[in-house]
């Protein structure tokens, strides 16, 4: 059984899974799904066709499935989907897509946002991703899995931050970081290399020192990121190193381009 507040308001056609607690004065629209043992503490406002996983927890005034900031935007019945396992502390805002890229905004499993972080219509968010309050992502974003910022960062327009990317406090992100890179500034900078979260994710030592090696030959070279991958000759010592492999890719594909290095 769930638990209603009944000061809470909840539209025909909303569907809550077991054991859902929605607390005081918070607000579920006709179109949204939240899955079963989730949390809505209170002043929680959850629309537009909204999908939430199951174990998600929303502290006060959280504000999800909202319409997009952008004016082209004219009610179209876009789309937030949230995994499971997600913490939303106070005033996390989360908007509901455009037509102008997947129709969907995407949050994975596993993620902690803290206080007032904003994602905004398009992103793309991975799972195990830490926000520390007050980051913001700007439309069309997109987050790797394992993705940590410190607070205040701001993440511009269509950038990528690749998977275990390390970013600093009152970071202004206006390039792509690549795979388990380190970085911050205003505007951003790569740092090094993500020793810590490589250990984490099971990565062996002789990989990460490999790693290690070839994203310091790329800094010291005098091609760019990109001319460095794409000299295949740089990438045969680490043909079977996949965090090598990985990173290589990233930066290939990359539309935005990567960070520069840190002078």
């Amino acid at each position: 059984m769930s638990s209603i507040h009944p000061t809470a308001i909840i539209e025909d056609g909303a569907i809550l899974g077991e054991n859902v607690t929605v607390g005081p004065y918070c607000m579920i629209g006709k179109n949204v799904k939240i899955g079963d043992n989730s949390y809505l503490k209170s002043h929680v406002v959850v629309e537009g066709h909204t999908e939430i996983g199951k174990n998600n927890t929303f502290y006060q005034f959280c504000a999800i499935g909202l319409p997009p900031q952008d004016k082209s935007y004219n009610n179209e019945p876009t789309k937030t989907i949230i995994g499971d396992n997600n913490l939303f502390r106070e005033g996390c805002t989360v908007h509901r897509a455009t037509l102008k890229q997947d129709k969907v905004t995407v949050i994975g499993d596993n993620g902690y946002f803290m206080s007032t972080v904003h994602i905004a219509h398009d992103c793309r968010i991975g799972n195990n991703v830490t926000l520390a309050s007050g980051c913001a992502c700007a439309g069309h974003v997109t987050l790797g899995d394992f993705v940590q910022m410190g607070g205040q960062c701001g993440v511009t327009p269509f950038v990528t931050l690749g998977n275990g990317a390390f970013i600093g406090g009152a970071s202004a992100v206006d390039k792509d970081i690549p795979h388990y890179c380190t970085a911050y500034g205003n505007r951003i900078r790569l740092k090094g290399v993500n020793i810590i979260g490589l250990k984490r994710r099971g990565f062996d030592k002789q990989e990460i020192s490999e790693f290690v090696e070839f994203y310091r030959l790329m800094e010291s070279s005098t091609l760019s990121p990109r001319s460095f991958v794409l000299h295949k000759e740089n990438l045969t010592e680490y043909e079977q190193n996949a965090i090598v492999q990985s990173f290589a890719e990233f930066i290939a594909m990359s539309e935005m381009g990567p960070a520069p290095f840190m002078s």
